[in-house]
């Protein structure tokens, strides 16, 4: 049997009425890093499957989107949901909860980050992307660690996204 899979999306995305992206949007407009989507782990480590963005509207100027590890310095969020993604019927996922400080969505503050390490990056004005991690090449993400998608906007023009991330416990 395949490995648990979860996915976070930066909306509830777990009782929707119509598309993700009227229900599942988020907004940054300033030229700082603002996190659209947290994951924090409890005891165990994650791998990354696959993670993605869709803008709403093409961005106007490139907006730098990244997925980033930082240790234990949570940005304060809107609680998220934690879906499973490969098996529906399966286990809660045993690492991430959803909280104000662990695993959500369109951070209000974004904490004193003292420690990262990138993941993946990307300096975009497409409508959308999705990177998948090769099967045993997945960047995996510490116990205690928070994983974050950061938009940064490279001018004050507001952009809006739906952001996405599956993973392996």
């Amino acid at each position: 049997m395949a490995a648990p899979l979860f996915i976070c999306w930066n909306g509830l995305s777990n009782a929707l009425t119509g598309t993700t992206i009227l229900t599942a949007v988020a907004s940054a407009a300033t030229v700082t890093p603002k996190t659209m989507l947290q994951v924090k782990t409890g005891a165990g480590k994650i791998r990354i499957v696959e993670w993605g963005y869709i803008f709403v509207a093409t961005p106007t100027a490139p907006v730098t989107m990244e997925l980033i590890e930082t240790a234990a310095i949570a940005a304060t969020v809107t609680t998220g949901n934690v879906l499973n993604y490969n098996d529906v019927t399966g286990i809660a996922s045993q690492t991430a909860a959803p909280g104000v400080a662990s695993t959500g969505f369109t951070a209000t503050a974004e904490g004193t980050v003292v420690a990262t390490r990138l993941l993946a990056e990307t300096y975009d004005t497409a409508t959308y992307f999705k990177q998948q991690f090769p099967l045993g090449r997945e960047p995996e993400v510490n116990g205690a660690s928070i994983l974050r998608i950061r938009a940064t906007p490279s001018t004050a023009a507001a952009v809006t996204l739906v952001c996405y991330v599956i993973w392996e416990e």
